[in-house]
């Protein structure tokens, strides 16, 4: 069984309910197990596979999660679009807990979390000035305007390591970036989506203003209450999101290894080769070495 589209859910979002199921699989990868089986389901008369992010349960803290089995599983059942689903805090008055962000901006503040493909034996370095699919981000904000739910074209997304929430410092010194959210999961899902040349795009859904505001402290009460709500909200929107997202063309995405991968061919170890067959060995297979 194959799917084009894929959705990542994230906290608050570990089935989808209402979907007709169509079958799950387990599948090994190079580097484990997926953070859960995949669930390929039907939403819209399409078929769509789902992943929870932290495993049926909440069992993988953000730090935890197995983004690169995640992605590679995905890619490897025909996935050409990731259409991911995260629970953040703002960092601005603008967008409110309940709003939701179609995120065009990405800040790095993790640590310690394996986040490329590239590496032991392959040298690659992909562009990743938009980390977000600007296409699948114009779909997304088409339903959300028809929905009339409360949303944001824009945003930016700091992404920090957790698994605490931000000290008041910190949240201050986000604020200062002009970032609009603060979260734990984007990345290295994101670049390593990018990496494997699939669509991706994130709707962030907010629970919380952080701890910047002094009168709404973030807790874990108040995040899991508007994470209900929230996530009430995107089942019902999902199969419109599904839809707006059917027979989307070529990308710039969907290639965006071609001209990445630095490494002679001949030189590439040959287990390192194997477990990125799936991504670049058409590349590598030119007569050009696959760097062009």
């Amino acid at each position: 069984m194959e799917a084009r589209l894929a959705v990542i859910g994230g906290s608050g979002l570990y089935q989808l309910d209402g979907a007709r199921l169509l079958g799950r699989r387990e599948v090994p990868t190079p580097w484990g197990l997926p953070s859960d089986e995949l669930s390929f389901v039907e939403i819209g008369g399409e078929t769509v596979v789902f992943l929870p992010r932290h495993g049926q349960g909440h069992r993988y803290l953000p730090a935890e999660v197995p983004s690169r089995a995640n992605i590679w599983a995905l890619k490897s059942v025909g996935v050409q679009q990731i259409l991911a689903f995260s629970a953040v805090g703002s960092l601005t008055e603008r967008c409110a807990p309940g709003d939701f962000v179609l995120c065009d901006g990405l800040i790095d503040k993790t640590h310690g979390r394996p986040g490329s493909y590239f590496g032991d034996g392959i040298a690659g370095h992909v562009a990743f000035a938009t980390p977000f699919c600007d296409g699948m981000r114009s779909a997304a904000a088409r339903v959300l305007a028809a929905r009339k739910h409360p949303h944001h074209t824009s945003g930016t997304y700091v992404c920090m390591e957790g698994p605490s929430f931000s000290t008041r410092a910190e949240s201050e010194l986000h604020r200062s970036w002009k970032a609009s959210l603060i979260g734990m999961t984007a990345l290295p899902e994101a670049r390593l989506a990018r990496e494997a040349e699939i669509c991706y795009a994130t709707v962030a859904m907010v629970t919380d203003y952080d701890c910047w505001k002094e009168a709404e402290e973030v807790s874990v009460e108040v995040v899991v209450a508007t994470m209900k709500s929230n996530t009430e909200a995107l089942r019902a929107m999902l199969p419109d999101l599904v839809g707006a997202l059917k027979g989307r063309g070529d990308c710039p995405c969907r290639h965006a290894a071609r001209h990445a991968i630095m490494t002679d061919p001949a030189v590439i170890p040959v287990d390192v080769r194997r477990r990125l067959a799936l991504f670049y060995g058409p590349y590598w297979s030119r007569k050009d070495g696959g760097s062009s």
